[in-house]
């Protein structure tokens, strides 16, 4: 007899899953809220006391010598030239690595998959995936810049009586690494491991949108005067090594049960001589 449903179900075996990813909404839960709280705790009520008053990593010789590297020295060339031009580097980037690329990353997560025909609840499990990235790099960021106490560029360049005297002085030695860069690239990198676990038609996207979207956070930094060029580099690496970890690590594919959500297909051909079933499972 003619094998009439072949092609069908040929390609059905052929077509793309999305996969289902280890999520565990108790850890994951934990894992975000403490490391949330930690963070705006330490940044918002903390940062005066744990912050170093002085800076520990100051780019001079105990004699006052200048000793800040030629990389940085050049990267510094990117700096706005006014206070109005730094003031304004600052507002862009913060309304930019707090509002527009979280609001961009989820939105187009969003797209990404209802675009590949997955249920709801796998947005919600990305979401969840992206923010906890995102938390577990903030945080390692703050333990590092309050270890480090690198001065920032535009304090750097200030007498030494004047120091004491900007904004937030608390704010004054917590150069290394830059915080909004690190952000930034784990909330990209994040999204687009989670596509790529996922099986995400044009996961591609996330990568050749998102990253230099991210690496212009770290450019308006540097426009403010507030990281150097190491400091922003270090930023991106480390963004997206917790953005990249953090899905591989605690939310990689599940094992599927035979037959249970695989796409199983089954052909059956025969003849007067007998009869024969096959199938992918």
């Amino acid at each position: 007899m003619p094998d009439a449903a072949l092609p069908h179900a040929q390609q059905a075996t052929d077509a793309p899953r999305l996969q289902a990813l280890d999520v565990n909404w108790t850890r994951d839960g934990l894992i975000t809220g403490v490391g949330g709280a930690l963070w705006i705790t330490t940044e918002a009520l903390l940062k005066s006391r744990l912050a170093p008053s002085t800076c520990r990593w100051c780019d001079r010789s105990p004699d006052g010598t200048d000793t800040l590297n030629a990389v940085d020295r050049w990267g510094r060339g990117m700096a706005a030239r006014t206070e109005s031009g730094r003031h304004a580097w600052n507002t862009w980037s913060n309304v930019s690595d707090f509002v527009v690329l979280p609001v961009g990353v989820l939105g187009a997560q969003y797209l990404l998959a209802s675009g590949s025909g997955a249920p709801v609840r796998y947005f919600a499990e990305d979401a969840t995936i992206i923010i906890e990235s995102a938390v577990v790099a903030a945080v390692a960021n703050q333990a590092v810049k309050f270890a480090v106490g690198r001065e920032r560029p535009f304090v750097h360049v200030l007498e030494e009586g004047q120091k004491a005297h900007t904004e937030k002085p608390s704010d004054n030695n917590l150069s290394f690494y830059s915080g909004h860069t690190s952000l930034a690239f784990s909330l990209v990198t994040a999204a687009g491991t989670v596509s790529e676990l996922r099986g995400y038609d044009k996961s591609w996207l996330i990568w050749a949108v998102g990253l230099p979207a991210a690496a212009s956070i770290g450019v308006m930094r540097m426009g403010a005067d507030k990281h150097y060029l190491s400091d922003v580099v270090v930023g991106a690496a480390a963004g997206s090594l917790f953005g990249v970890a953090v899905p591989l690590l605690l939310h990689g594919r599940q094992t599927q049960a035979q037959g249970a959500g695989t796409g199983m297909s089954m052909r059956m051909s025969g003849n007067l001589g007998g009869m024969s079933l096959s199938g992918t499972f």
